[in-house]
């Protein structure tokens, strides 16, 4: 059923999320947007202080990092499966952990299972709501072949997501395994939430609250906390090495201390440019394809950039950015190298549209699809491969590379996210697509991101010293704004600029 204004404000109270940690704005990014157009050095010097500092918060949680480490070792080693539920970014992330998991565990690769909300087609693009039903992810979970001899492993950024919320009390109540959710919140902020502070208070769940600080774009969740939880839930896969989850945090915080990414500023300058003048960039990638993935398609909800066409749309509109698997001869093949397994598409009926194979084969990802593209409009490659014991990225003429130091697979990944959140974020602010360091472009497909939608409106005008009508009435201008919004249009901007309209009439 389509969400009203009627129905969003019946239930507002239970998804008005600003006083939450992770919706913050963060002190070190004000004015971010305005210096990745001014000031790149300083926009990634600081962005990349952000990033460290997260990790260096998650030392604090190494105690429970460690105790979940011993809760996936007591499955997999007595025969059952460990379960890692997300949505959005988070289940990008499970899914992520999943192919490295099939390529570091090939013996054993069916004992991490990964799945979102909306299954496999939602790595691309979301399915609108499906995050708010609890009911999903426990029907989800069941249909994957759960047991009580399994373990689910729940991951919201913030604490409150239903679905994956739904999953872990299904896994409750199988009275099996103690299921496990994982969280970037402090509890007591998450309480007055009744679903998060049932899940919180429920003795057949082990709630882990990780809190690491707000993110650098304020709310933007897919940076600084999904790069903690990657490395959270990654170490008690993986194991962490010597001195445990703090040594091995340790090791990358020195690590990362002696990177300096000022070498993506031109990088950041190029692809802006390139997609300020109509042009394509394609992201070649074979081996940390999923991780390129996520970082390109997460631009649409966070940015409103036109998401990722589909051949099965009429006339699909293309993304000013794409992802071609290197070595993939077709679109099949492109899924399987990806997924490193075949494709798990949902077949519910009243959602197969955008959840079911026939979607999900509509988005090709093999190097053919990109030279199709590359006749529409002039089309840049951005390749990102494995050398030696470095990761090297190209553009063009331009040349990167971040250096490994015989870092872990699980650390590579982490790397690779952090460049590339960084390189993302910063060319969107140098093309506006948001303002200081709020998310003032966010596209609003579920009650999470309506709010926000509703909050930097909120924000924006007072910063600009008008009225600021009550909440009830931004919801209403918001909604009707939504009916015509373009991707070349700002949500809060348009709700901001309708409400002053009214005001001046």
């Amino acid at each position: 059923m389509p969400l009203t204004l009627e129905s969003f404000l019946a239930e507002a109270g239970q998804f008005r999320l600003g006083g939450l940690l992770t919706e913050r704005p963060h002190p070190v990014t004000r004015g971010l947007a305005e210096l990745a157009a001014r000031d790149l050095p300083r926009a990634i010097a600081a962005f990349a202080e952000v990033d460290r500092g997260a990790i260096a918060a998650l030392r604090g949680h190494a105690g429970g990092i460690e105790e979940l480490g011993r809760a996936v070792a007591d499955c997999t080693s007595a025969g059952g499966r460990a379960f890692l539920c997300g949505c959005g970014a988070t289940g990008r992330l499970a899914i992520g952990l999943e192919v490295l998991w099939r390529a570091e565990r090939p013996d054993r690769a069916d004992r991490v299972i990964g799945f979102m909300a909306g299954g496999d087609a939602a790595l691309v693009r979301s399915v609108e709501g499906f995050e708010d039903h609890a009911a999903f992810g426990a029907r989800h979970l069941g249909e994957l072949g759960f047991t009580p001899d399994d373990l689910v492993i729940g991951v919201t950024e913030g604490g409150e997501t239903s679905y994956v919320i739904g999953a872990v009390e299904r896994a409750a109540e199988a009275g099996g395994r103690r299921p496990w959710m994982l969280y970037c919140n402090p509890d007591e902020a998450l309480r007055p939430i009744e679903r998060s502070r049932r899940v919180i208070d429920d003795p057949r769940v082990r709630a882990f609250s990780m809190p690491v600080g707000p993110m650098a774009l304020t709310g933007s969740t897919r940076l600084q906390a999904t790069t903690a939880q990657t490395l959270a839930v990654g170490m008690a896969l993986f194991g962490a090495g010597p001195g445990g989850a703090i040594g091995a945090l340790d090791r990358l915080l020195d690590h990362l201390a002696a990177i300096d990414f000022g070498w993506l500023a031109p990088f950041i300058e190029a692809e802006a440019d390139a997609c300020g003048a109509g042009e394509l960039v394609h992201y070649r990638a074979a081996r940390h394809a999923s991780t390129v993935l996520a970082d390109t398609t997460e631009r649409a909800p966070t940015f409103n950039q036109r998401p990722f066409e589909n051949q099965t749309e009429p006339g699909p509109q293309l993304s000013p950015c794409y992802l071609a698997v290197d070595g993939a001869h077709d679109g099949a093949e492109a899924w399987r190298i990806l997924l490193a397994r075949a494709p798990r598409p949902l077949e519910w009926p009243e959602h197969a549209q955008v959840t079911g194979a026939r979607w999900l084969n509509g988005f090709d990802f093999s190097p053919a699809a990109a030279a199709r593209r590359a006749t529409a409009a002039r089309a840049h490659d951005f390749t990102i491969a494995r050398a030696g014991d470095r990761i090297a990225l190209a553009l063009d003429g331009l040349r990167g590379e971040i250096p490994l130091g015989g870092r872990s697979a699980l650390e590579e990944q982490v790397l690779i996210k952090l460049a590339l959140n960084l390189h993302s974020t910063l060319v969107m602010g140098r093309l506006g697509r948001y303002r200081g360091n709020v998310m003032t472009w966010v596209r609003p497909s579920n009650r999470k991101l309506i709010d926000r939608a509703i909050r930097y409106t909120e924000a924006l005008l007072a910063a600009d010293g008008g009225p600021v009508p009550p909440y009830a009435e931004i919801a209403r201008a918001c909604f009707e704004a939504l009916e015509h919004l373009r991707d070349d249009e700002s949500i809060v901007i348009a709700t901001a600029d309708a409400i002053r309209r009214r005001a001046g009439a």
